[in-house]
């Protein structure tokens, strides 16, 4: 059986300022580098054989400050990249609440289905093994929800720097 241990990246800039980041970079506050920090102490007797992170940079230095010493390499994937918010990409969020969607917004079938190949990739390159995997609040609703085969809303959100364990 693997064990995943799947977290959300450390507060962002566009996080504090209510902005869509979607498949932007990102950036983490003073804070998000202590949530990061402060998850990492948590961690630091938990066996973990793999870091694997989304190939956003919030993602990637959350996921740097997690491994610490104990990994020289973090995996990358796009596969746990935010959803992507198309055109709302980079716009204030409550500016958000009454505008129709437009087209280009990753649908919630797609990004279930990268939920999907996502798990996948987990259980064949790192069978029997421990993971931790660091992504976003939108994909990792949407691994939650393809694992414990429930809708998006029924999962609760993520916290900055929180963690869930799954085992595949």
């Amino acid at each position: 059986m693997t064990t995943l241990y799947l977290v959300r990246h450390g507060q962002t800039v566009d996080n504090l300022n209510q902005i869509m980041q979607g498949q932007t970079q990102g950036e983490l506050t003073a804070e998000g580098i202590l949530q990061a920090q402060d998850l990492a102490a948590k961690m630091a007797d938990t066996h973990i054989d793999f870091f694997v992170s989304s190939d956003l940079k919030r993602s990637v230095d959350t996921c740097q400050i997690i491994a610490g010493t104990r990994k020289d390499e973090v995996v990358q994937t796009a596969l746990l990249r935010e959803r992507d918010w198309g055109s709302f990409t980079g716009r204030y969020i409550p500016d958000l609440k009454d505008e129709v969607w437009p087209d280009d917004i990753e649908s919630i079938e797609e990004l279930k289905s990268r939920a999907r190949r996502f798990l996948d990739f987990i259980k064949e390159q790192y069978q029997d093994k421990i993971v931790l995997a660091v992504g976003h609040g939108i994909i990792n609703k949407a691994i939650q929800a393809v694992y414990h085969k429930k809708t998006m809303r029924e999962i609760p959100r993520m916290a900055n720097a929180e963690v869930r364990v799954l085992k595949l």
